[in-house]
């Protein structure tokens, strides 16, 4: 069965999103509008600058509808910003920042530094599909989770310090999550060029 994968395109690495879920079998799509949100059965929200996509989202009369259809069990898929989008609560957000909601954790926005802090490793991950239980995952200016409800399932956390490469104040953080039918990552599979976060994003997707 092939599914319709939206992927807002408001701001943000759609391209790479669009590529990655054609690649694990999806028809991908982008949304800009209600009625394109519509006719999706899930939506990945991507990386990019999450208040800036905030804004956007309610200058596309967007913002709304999204929040309605996660209410109703869209399933979504929330990349860095995305996953920012997806969280119930904030910290080090803008005083104006809102978030659509619906996955039962606390992020921390930015908390992993400023662009010069980006960082690239490998990381141990549930539930992926094949034989290789871990991935090679880039963060950019990412959040991290800081606390998770109890419907939430822990996906990755970020190595101990020793690992070269990784900050200090990283280590062991939440980095993965999912909640029944939201997935959010706080890094970017898509630009990796591994497919298998969108490919369990599409088995989620179909239920």
């Amino acid at each position: 069965m092939t599914i319709t994968i939206g992927v807002l395109a408001l701001q943000g690495d759609v391209r790479e999103h669009l590529a990655a879920l054609e690649a694990a079998g999806a028809r991908a799509v982008t949304v800009r509008r209600p009625e394109e949100l519509a006719r999706v059965d899930g939506i990945v929200l991507p990386g990019g600058e999450s208040t800036t996509i905030d804004k956007l989202l309610r200058i596309f009369d967007l913002a709304e509808p999204l929040r309605a259809r996660i209410d109703a069990g869209l399933p979504v898929y929330g990349s860095c910003a995305g996953m920012i989008l997806l969280a119930d609560r904030i910290l080090a957000g803008t005083a104006d920042q809102r978030t659509v909601g619906g996955l039962d954790v606390t992020v921390r926005r930015n908390a992993f530094g400023r662009q010069v802090d980006s960082f690239e490793t490998d990381l141990p991950f549930a539930g992926l599909p094949g034989d290789d239980p871990s991935l090679h995952a880039v963060f950019i200016r990412a959040p991290w989770v800081e606390d998770v409800g109890e419907g939430v399932e822990v996906l990755a956390r970020i190595p101990d310090a020793s690992t070269p490469g990784i900050p200090e104040a990283a280590a062991g953080r939440i980095v993965a999550v999912q909640q029944g039918s939201l997935l959010a990552t706080s890094f970017h599979p898509e630009i990796s060029g591994d497919t298998r976060v969108h490919e369990l994003f599409v088995e989620i997707a179909k239920g």
